[in-house]
């Protein structure tokens, strides 16, 4: 059960994700979370380097939709003058909006990664969803108030992977 919040691989930010590798797993899709995994979470506009990141990632042919439980408002700024799909409200971890971002793309779950910074939301949805799944580690420290409770948790699912063996990073 609690292997379901361990993520496939851990990288420091997402541009650690280059399609080269993504193209070398055959993943032509990517499933991204927008707070603290993108741009911080109070930041609402994207940062020159995550504008080229976009931009790499459609050059090299890999879709990227947005997914966030934020409000529509929020993540329609961001994502809309990227011209970036983006679901809202997205209620992670359940699947539903996994599915809705999978369909849309029309790519089979073995071309897919999701990416975000949280094991209780990313991590688990997008391995409830049966997808590979890339944590980062988040853009700032602070957080938005839900957010600062599964941190919690968090550091006690981390801190008994690292006991397993399970994972070998570092904070």
């Amino acid at each position: 059960m609690l292997k379901r919040f361990l993520p496939n691989e851990h990288v420091k930010t997402v541009f650690e994700v280059t399609p080269e590798e993504l193209k070398e797993k055959g993943i032509n899709g990517i499933i991204t979370d927008l707070d603290n995994t993108l741009v911080a979470w109070d930041q609402k506009d994207a940062t020159p380097e995550i504008i080229e990141w976009f931009k790499l990632m459609k050059d090299h042919g890999i879709q990227v939709t947005v997914m966030s439980n934020n409000n529509e408002e929020r993540v329609r700024h961001f994502s809309k003058p990227l011209d970036i799909p983006f679901i809202y409200k997205a209620r992670k971890p359940l699947s539903r909006a996994f599915r809705k971002a999978q369909k849309a793309m029309n790519l089979p779950k073995d071309q897919i990664v999701v990416v975000g910074d949280q094991l209780l939301t990313d991590v688990l949805g997008g391995n409830s969803a049966k997808f590979y799944t890339i944590l980062v580690v988040p853009v700032v420290k602070t957080d938005g108030v839900v957010t600062k409770f599964n941190r919690r948790i968090e550091r006690m699912l981390l801190n008994w992977f690292r006991k397993k063996g399970l994972i070998t990073w570092e904070e």
